[in-house]
């Protein structure tokens, strides 16, 4: 799969140069990728087999419910998601829930998704009575017998609705959780679960336990107790943890003293589409990996070089002087709800500084071309397909809504020098120096991340996501690997990361 090179009279329109652009192994490729592609939906949807889907607006609040298309006096459930979440993240349980046969509604809190109001401090309450208002209405529900279920930020909505109407839920399921003023009587049949990665939510929980009388199995009286850990998990992979989803079912089975038929304890729903995500994403890596040598081939090669110390040094200097420009621009502004959106836009703003810091030890670049840049939106468009199209159904609300669309521009440059920096410095990289890369550049993002935090707890969030750097990083160099110009890089990359940090993080007022 090497580059395309012309011969002398050839054009990016010849009829040589076209038949040449795409040999017999890259169709062959390119082929195996759409087959993939259309594999990775079929699972995808099968997950709805069977079900009721609706989706839901009421008073502004985005909602999604869920139940068997048998349905009749099912048990309700109302789930949340934690900050930074979505309805669409919380599905692992929604699936494995409605599947059982209980009636489950999801919904997006504001700031959230594709909630468009601004997240303020007494409107989980009020999006939570919306939603369970919601689900009464629906025709597969039995009022008398209704749960909560929630995650981190969720999990201390729904403790605390629990808590105030006891009579009105019969159990809540809270997963890594916050705080709520629990007591041995309320809230009702009260299971706690963490990842063991988490440590912080771990001795939280176990807080919660003990405040609410220690463990318990009273679950017909109500004052049912249980702490679960959940192995090899940390706050966002212990949403994606079937043991998790069954734990909180088997709790709820026995709240409602549901009985199971074997073959349906001994072959429960597993919850699998994040693997048909993963799948979904490498489908379309391997058809850009059978396009990019045509795409390079129309860019013209830049014979700007920096030396090894320049790029390495950049590199490690880039986050110690973003972290304390942030610092130092804290004591004026308020970087947690920068740009109208919390924590998303002190996240653009340290890649800008770092990037910029990068950029400046390389000293030369090379200049941007037409076509350069042509490549650049052809991969930005390949990877919104590629990372967004299904995770819109799997985790992520992947279209802009007006409020977040206006955010994308600023942020997507603000990311410009981070990749531009990133592209020029690992683009003669052969294959061990580029693992290398990605093991420095996912070094330093975490570092420099978690370093910020303790300057600046109000950023706390940034903590949690630290395992996605590592992650991420591989997926952009490879992309690196495949096309070497700097510039195709950089705008594709910044406008798609961009992207995600207008997807991801909460409205602010």
């Amino acid at each position: 799969m090497g580059s395309v090179r012309f011969a002398p009279g050839d054009t990016p329109l010849s009829p040589r140069w076209s038949q040449a652009s795409l040999p017999q192994p890259r169709w062959l490729l390119l082929l195996l990728s759409l087959l993939l592609i259309a594999l990775s939906w079929w699972g995808l949807l099968a997950a709805r087999t069977g079900l009721n889907v609706r989706s839901l607006e009421h008073d502004g609040v985005p909602m999604l419910y869920l139940a068997l298309q048998q349905a009749s006096q099912a048990p309700g459930v109302l789930i949340a998601h934690g900050y930074a979440g979505s309805k669409q993240l919380m599905l692992g349980y929604g699936y494995t829930l409605a599947r059982s046969g209980y009636a489950v509604m999801l919904w997006d809190f504001d700031g959230h998704g594709a909630n468009t109001a601004a997240l303020e401090r007494l409107s989980l309450q009020r999006n939570l009575d919306t939603a369970y208002a919601a689900l009464l209405e629906q025709p597969e529900v039995d009022p008398k017998r209704l749960a909560l279920l929630g995650h981190s930020m969720g999990s201390g909505a729904v403790m605390s609705a629990a808590i105030q109407d006891p009579a009105r839920f019969a159990a809540t399921v809270a997963i890594s959780p916050t705080g709520a003023a629990v007591t041995p009587e309320t809230p009702r049949n009260l299971m706690l679960q963490a990842g063991s990665w988490e440590q912080g939510f771990v001795a939280n929980a176990q807080r919660l336990l003990a405040a609410a009388g220690g463990e318990n199995n009273d679950l017909a009286g109500g004052r049912g107790r249980t702490f679960v850990l959940i192995p090899k998990a940390e706050h966002i992979t212990i949403l994606l943890r079937p043991i998790s989803h069954q734990a909180a079912l088997n709790w709820l089975d026995q709240t409602f003293n549901l009985l199971r038929s074997a073959q349906a304890t001994m072959q429960p729903y597993i919850d699998r589409r994040f693997l048909w995500y993963g799948l979904h994403l490498l489908a379309w890596l391997l058809c850009l990996s059978a396009l990019a040598p045509t795409l390079t081939a129309i860019v013209p090669e830049s014979k700007v070089t920096s030396s090894r110390l320049r790029r390495w040094g950049g590199l490690l200097l880039s986050p110690l002087l973003a972290g304390g420009a942030l610092l130092l621009l804290s004591r004026s502004i308020q970087l947690e709800s920068l740009g109208g959106v919390q924590v998303g836009g002190a996240v653009g703003l340290w890649f800008l500084v770092a990037g910029l810091v990068w950029l400046a030890s390389l000293f030369r670049l090379p200049r941007p071309t037409l076509p350069a840049l042509g490549v650049g939106a052809v991969l930005f468009g390949l990877l919104w397909l590629a990372f967004g199209v299904m995770a819109q159904e799997v985790w992520l609300q992947w279209w802009l809504l007006a409020g977040r669309l206006r955010l994308w521009p600023l942020l997507a440059v603000a990311c410009v020098p981070w990749f531009l920096a990133s592209g020029l410095a690992q683009r003669h990289a052969g294959g061990a120096e580029r693992l290398l890369w990605w093991l420095a550049q996912s070094v330093v993002l975490v570092v420099g991340f978690g370093w910020l935090t303790q300057l600046l707890p109000q950023l706390g969030f940034i903590y949690l996501l630290l395992p996605l750097f590592p992650l991420l990083m591989a997926m952009f160099v490879w992309i690196a690997a495949l096309l070497r110009d700097a510039w195709s890089y950089a705008l594709g990359s910044a406008l798609f990361f961009g992207w995600v940090l207008a997807a991801v993080f909460p409205l602010a007022s």
